[in-house]
């Protein structure tokens, strides 16, 4: 969400900023909106205080036996009254016509956020490993999966396109996957395990960006509550309305979550193999730091994202996103791409990003700066660590043999009970 002082101060930088997304200039109608709010919000104020003095006025008058300068009171207070409805219910709509006007607005790119239409524009930061050689053609996990346990035909029987019944070999590389991930971050980079709910209201998903602008891209209850499409919306969300004091600062959680998206925007994307799936699991990191840290903590999240692709000795490179392909909450997006020689490709496994200020707004989410009355809003960052069915695809390419079996990556055979080989089932 947008401060539309700052808008009012500085309109033709915030949509310049905004232009720079590809979005309209929109500062000039926001002001408008904003004075005829302020306007109208100062004429109930006045009319209240009117109101209230001449309801005052009416005794002295009656008192001192001035029946006119009474009547005439009495007059004024019940035009009064019966104005002061129509103005407050006034004010009250242009104050809510305002504010679903700025929710639909993305962030602000970072002056460092190259320029860019999508994808093809971003820029590679790093690139990080070796990529495998093989004396044989390496096979895309589709076809390397299903006799490891990726089952395609059953999950799409029982639930439709882009779900995968996981099994045998490939159910316990996913598991231990997860819980590499987590472990990872709680014991090597201090982040608080959480075990977060799946299910949110509608204020959750405001808070962090999906609505209202996204709700085609959610899974939604007949009770009024949504699927999470990230763990990023619980965790948060945890500090939604509070204010909390600079020394409880940084706040850093992380969780292995079921995520839940219906792909509405994503229609003939990867619909084959296990790549983009409406139900996946997914290692998410937030932090919740001062502004002044945010840059630092950003560099962090994105360097302990790496740490376990370096761990799990797969190839990979860091992109900075440009303007047209980040996120509508993100201020700066790093993704990470892994390496699958199935697909002679790079493909998306991490997307850390700081949005700033954006998303505390939305959500009321402040600190208290040691030694001040005031408070300020946090900043807030999400990134994956990692998406564990990509990840799961990664290893399955990356330490595929001829004949059909997977090596297992050296630091998950004690997850695996000392498994070094995932073979086909008999």
């Amino acid at each position: 969400m947008h401060d539309i002082r700052l808008i009012r101060d500085d309109p033709a930088a915030f949509d310049a900023a905004l232009a720079r997304r590809g979005v309209a200039p929109v500062a000039s109608d926001l002001v408008a909106l904003d004075e005829r709010h302020r306007a109208l919000t100062t004429e109930a104020q006045t009319a209240l205080a009117r109101r209230n003095e001449a309801s005052k006025a009416i005794g002295a008058a009656k008192a001192a036996k001035d029946e006119t300068a009474s009547a005439a009171l009495m007059e004024e207070v019940a035009l009064l009254k019966q104005r002061l409805p129509t103005i407050e219910a006034e004010a009250k709509a242009l104050g809510e016509s305002l504010q679903e006007c700025l929710a639909v607005l993305p962030n602000l790119p970072l002056a460092d956020v190259p320029e860019g239409a999508d994808e093809d524009d971003n820029v590679v930061v790093a690139e990080h490993g070796t990529r495998p050689t093989f004396a044989f053609k390496p096979i895309e996990h589709d076809v390397l999966g299903p006799p490891l346990g990726l089952d395609f035909e059953t999950g799409a029987a029982m639930s439709g396109a882009r779900f995968t019944l996981v099994r045998g070999a490939a159910a316990k590389l996913h598991r231990a996957l997860g819980q590499f991930m987590l472990d990872t971050l709680s014991d090597r980079h201090g982040y608080e395990q959480v075990v977060p709910p799946l299910l949110v209201r509608d204020e959750a998903l405001f808070g962090t960006g999906q609505l209202p602008k996204f709700a085609e891209d959610l899974f939604h209850t007949t009770d009024g509550r949504w699927l999470i499409p990230t763990a990023e919306v619980s965790l948060t969300n945890i500090v939604a309305g509070r204010i909390l004091s600079e020394t409880e600062l940084p706040l850093r959680f992380a969780a292995l979550t079921a995520c839940f998206r219906s792909e509405a925007g994503a229609a003939g994307r990867d619909t084959r193999g296990f790549i983009r799936q409406h139900q996946f699991e997914k290692v998410e990191m937030v932090s919740i730091v001062p502004p002044q840290d945010s840059e630092a903590e950003h560099e962090r999240m994105t360097a302990c994202a790496e740490s376990i692709l370096i761990a799990l000795g797969l190839a990979f490179r860091r992109m900075k996103l440009c303007t047209g392909d980040m996120g509508f909450t993100g201020a700066r997006t790093y993704d990470l791409e892994v390496w699958l020689p199935g697909q002679d490709r790079y493909r998306e496994i991490s997307s850390c990003s700081t949005c700033a200020d954006f998303q505390a707004r939305r959500m009321n989410a402040r600190y208290r700066p040691e030694g001040e009355k005031g408070t300020r809003f946090v900043h807030t960052l999400n990134g994956s660590g990692l998406a564990v069915g990509r990840t799961l695809v990664a290893v399955l390419e990356n330490y595929q043999q001829e004949n059909g079996t997977v090596t297992v990556p050296d630091v998950l055979v004690p997850y695996l009970g000392g498994m070094t080989l995932l073979e086909p089932a008999r």
